[in-house]
């Protein structure tokens, strides 16, 4: 008896403490439900109700753009789009808390569940949650998402230079908690003793925001371990607190000091994790993983950047998310591939343009080790139109928009930083980039935003600083670099006087933008505007750059500002990425395709195994090549096509490829992305007229098996170029806060002066210069109608006015060089059969009457 007694006390014991300890139970059931979702382009009455009927729909998986199939074309469609999909749920599902949790929607989203409006969220770059447990029933449950693109003057942002589809174009996940659970993206974790102990040592800091959505108020426990990067527990610590009913509650948590952690850098980009758990007694509730780093940085204004207390020169690029075919709608692999390919080019900085990425994005800087800069929706661009369109004054002209504008910019912020905070790859949370393509009488607007933006971001997170990204104008009063703490300086602003050591912590954002380029482009760096003085060789009190950009993306400003990459819109490398990678990480370039003969083609997959949840792709190249199978530089007409299994591309089953087409072959190289939904072995063929074809076979793994002949394949999406309806073509106006540039300038009289809509300022060339000219720079190819020339004085002016493209190879537009009237104003209005470009230069033949008050530029936007 008594050896039974003893045997049920160990076993009492061994219960306790299996029930004490850390499980691997996970109550908190997260499901990705990109898969099997009924897509409709258009409005629809009803479409929310459980018996609508969308038999007729497109079968589509997400993530999803109403654009697709895109490729670069500057008009897209605008309007709405329904997506509809049932879910199971059983007895026990219902006792839970049930959330839809979307990554991203562009741009206003209206959530139904069995017929119930559930949620709206409007904002397209920032993923929110919506709660349907009061909508959810036993058995089926139609989700219906209406979603739409349309222009709004109160939602930011109200511009920009690239496009803006529609869609539910990133990852959706169906959440069941506990009705006592830990918040949607409610864990803070940071380390605030690590810079003063010069990396050696840190505590632990975690705040966890949890919610008791009972009406019973209780008692309730939270453990957070944290473990290290082989997931070996380093530290834990518990703490127990009461929970109001209906409360949501911020709990803050303390370890005690971690020696020596394993530092984040690029070089070693080491995280670690912070598990969550919450308990009702001994009852796990809900547990999530925090991944995060060891790190501290530190911006300054005299001696640039510095991480983990090293100086740090930063070399970066812009980075937008949209790929060839599938516009913004991309995987999370492609989205980590993008992120590779900077990384191996050296650069060791992203800067996220112009609006806040994916998660997967700022995750994948985490693991592979690259900074990044964090964006926040609110921006502007040159030329603006009235208010109806993704072309507008960055801040509202109309004062009755204001209060929901700065509503909406200051919530996508927040936003932001609430998904992003953990990532330690992030170093500064921008506010804006350009924002001051204002309209003149609601530029004090702008600048109160900034302040309130700078200011939310000091609330929100005061381990991060705040920068103002492309604040290279206005120059003299109302400047809006010294706003924030951190500031980014665009294109001209890298040798603007005004902003040469501008006491503020700076980095050039953007340069070498005056150049576009199909590929396979030139061998060189693209410096642009940095060649000045040398100023790519950096200086001190600049923490680096920031090129314009990695990759080519698509635009409404067309093509002229769309192939401004380093790396194509396929991701084929142009050589300047090849230059760089040489540069930065000294990879050798290779061997350029050559003049050979034709003979075969080569197919390869970035992988051979593939998930099939819509997080997962697999990019394919094609090249051209010889009988020996050297590349060739050759461009044939080439068709990929799926032979057998599941799978898509951005155009069905079948893509083709051609030299002059928007799907384009180049220098011997095409690529593009495939996915699938469904598992199975797919064999996919390369093939060409006359040449030998080639064949790759991906493995796709996921839980619905492709069967031939049942399982239904993707519909032929014919790719046709949108051209959105006009009534009339825009002419559009240049030149205020545009970039500029001169061959000189007397002190006091810079280039930007000329282009600030103020009379009362000028540019001037120096006396010693014998060729003076003056640049503007409209960042947008265009068909030009009117130019106006206003100078200081009336006085006879010997000079030439010119248009280029690309600020190399320039056409005349109008000879003044034996003028012999006198002039103060010069209005040349030019035929449509004039030069179109992008940069317009005056070309003064007399160095002591170069000089120009404002410069005014009107035309219509090319394809």
């Amino acid at each position: 008896m008594r050896a039974i007694y003893i045997f049920c006390l160990l076993l009492h014991a061994l219960c306790f403490q299996i029930a004490c300890a850390p499980t691997n139970v996970q109550p908190r059931e997260v499901t990705n439900i990109n898969n099997s979702w009924k897509y409709s382009k258009g409005d629809f009455k009803g479409a929310e109700q459980a018996d609508y009927n969308d038999g007729s729909w497109e079968n589509i998986g997400l993530p999803h753009s109403f654009s697709i199939p895109y490729f670069m074309s500057k008009d897209f469609y605008v309007g709405y789009g329904w997506y509809r999909k049932h879910l199971l749920l059983d007895k026990e599902d219902l006792t839970k808390k049930l959330f839809l949790e979307f990554d991203g929607v562009f741009q206003e989203a209206e959530v139904f569940v069995n017929g119930k409006l559930a949620g709206r969220h409007v904002g397209g770059y920032t993923g929110f949650p919506v709660d349907i447990s009061d909508c959810a029933q036993i058995g089926d449950n139609v989700i219906a998402v209406r979603v739409n693109n349309l222009w709004q003057p109160d939602v930011a942002p109200r511009a920009g230079e690239h496009v803006f589809s529609g869609g539910i174009y990133r990852n959706v996940r169906l959440v069941k908690k506990a009705p006592v659970h830990i918040a949607w993206y409610g864990t803070f974790v940071t380390t605030p003793q690590l810079e003063e102990q010069n990396g050696q040592s840190s505590l632990v800091k975690i705040e966890t925001e949890l919610c008791n959505d009972t009406d019973e108020p209780g008692t309730f426990r939270l453990q957070t371990r944290i473990l290290n990067e082989w997931g070996k527990e380093v530290t834990v610590t518990e703490s127990t607190e009461t929970l109001e009913a209906n409360e949501r509650k911020v709990w803050i948590q303390q370890t005690e000091p971690i020696q020596k952690p394993a530092l984040w850098t690029p070089q070693t980009p080491v995280l670690y994790k912070a598990i969550s758990s919450l308990y009702k007694d001994d009852v796990l509730l809900d547990r999530m993983e925090t991944p995060f780093g060891f790190r501290w940085f530190k911006w300054t204004a005299d001696k640039g950047f510095f991480l983990n207390g090293n100086h740090f020169v930063i070399r970066g690029a812009n980075v937008h998310q949209d790929q060839a075919g599938w516009g913004d709608a991309v995987t999370e692999s492609a989205a980590q591939r993008d992120v590779a390919m900077v990384k191996e080019a050296g650069f060791n900085f992203i800067r996220g343009s112009h609006y806040p990425h994916a998660p997967a994005f700022a995750q994948a800087c985490d693991d592979l080790g690259l900074m990044f800069w964090s964006e926040a929706p609110f921006w502007g661009i040159g030329g603006f139109e009235a208010d109806g369109y993704w072309n507008s004054s960055a801040y509202p002209v109309d004062q009755a928009h204001e209060a929901a504008f700065e509503a909406s910019a200051l919530q996508q912020l927040e936003e932001m930083i609430r998904i992003h905070r953990n990532h330690p790859s992030i170093v500064v949370w921008s506010v804006c980039n350009e924002a001051f393509f204002t309209a003149p009488e609601a530029m004090d607007g702008m600048r109160g935003l900034l302040k309130k933006m700078v200011d939310r971001v000091h609330q929100l997170d005061p381990t991060r600083l705040a920068a103002i990204g492309g604040a290279q104008r206005p120059i003299g009063e109302g400047r809006i670099d010294r706003i924030g703490d951190v500031v980014g300086y665009n294109g001209d602003g890298a040798v603007i006087p005004d902003f040469q050591n501008p006491g503020v912590p700076n980095v050039v954002s953007e340069y070498g933008s005056e150049i576009s380029a199909d590929r396979p482009g030139e061998y060189d760096a693209k410096w642009g505007c940095m060649e000045q003085n040398e100023g790519w060789k950096g200086y001190p009190w600049r923490s680096g750059q920031v090129i314009w950009c990695a990759f080519d993306h698509g635009s409404i400003a067309g093509n002229m500002m769309a192939k401004l990459g380093i790396i194509d819109y396929f991701r084929i490398p142009k050589r300047f990425w090849y230059w760089y990678r040489n540069e930065y990480a000294g990879i050798t370039p290779p061997e350029w395709p050559s003049d050979g003969t034709a003979a075969k083609l080569q197919l390869k997959a970035s992988s051979t195994m593939a998930k099939t949840d819509g997080t997962d792709d697999v990019q394919l190249w094609v090249t051209v090549c010889d009988a020996l199978g050297k590349s060739v530089n050759h461009s044939p007409n080439v068709q990929l096509r799926i032979v057998s299994g599941p799978g898509e591309f951005p155009t069905g089953r079948s893509i083709r490829f051609e030299a002059d087409s928007d799907i384009r072959i180049m220098d011997g190289q095409a690529a593009i992305a495939i996915r699938s939904y469904y598992a199975g072995k797919t064999v996919i063929e390369a093939t060409s007229d006359g040449l030998e074809p080639a064949r790759v076979t991906i493995e796709f793994e996921g839980e619905i098996e492709y069967q031939k002949g049942i399982t239904p394949v993707v519909e032929h999406r014919p790719y046709k170029r949108f051209v959105r309806e006009k009534q009339t073509e825009i002419i559009q106006t240049f030149g205020r806060n545009n970039p500029t540039f001169a061959s000189s300038n007397e002190a006091g009289h810079t280039p930007g002066r000329a282009a600030d809509g103020n009379t009362q300022t000028y540019w001037k060339a120096s006396a010693e210069d014998k060729v003076p000219y003056w640049i503007l720079d409209t960042e947008k190819g265009l068909r030009l109608k009117e130019i106006q020339l206003h100078f200081p004085n009336e006085v006879s002016r010997s000079y030439v006015v010119e248009a280029s493209h690309d600020n190399h190879t320039w056409q005349l537009l109008c000879d003044k060089s034996q003028n012999p009237h006198a002039e103060q104003n010069l209005l040349l209005t030019l035929p449509d059969t004039a030069p179109t470009g992008r940069f317009i230069r005056i070309r003064f033949l007399e160095s002591d009457k170069a000089a120009l008050t404002e410069v005014i530029v009107k035309g219509i936007v090319l394809e």
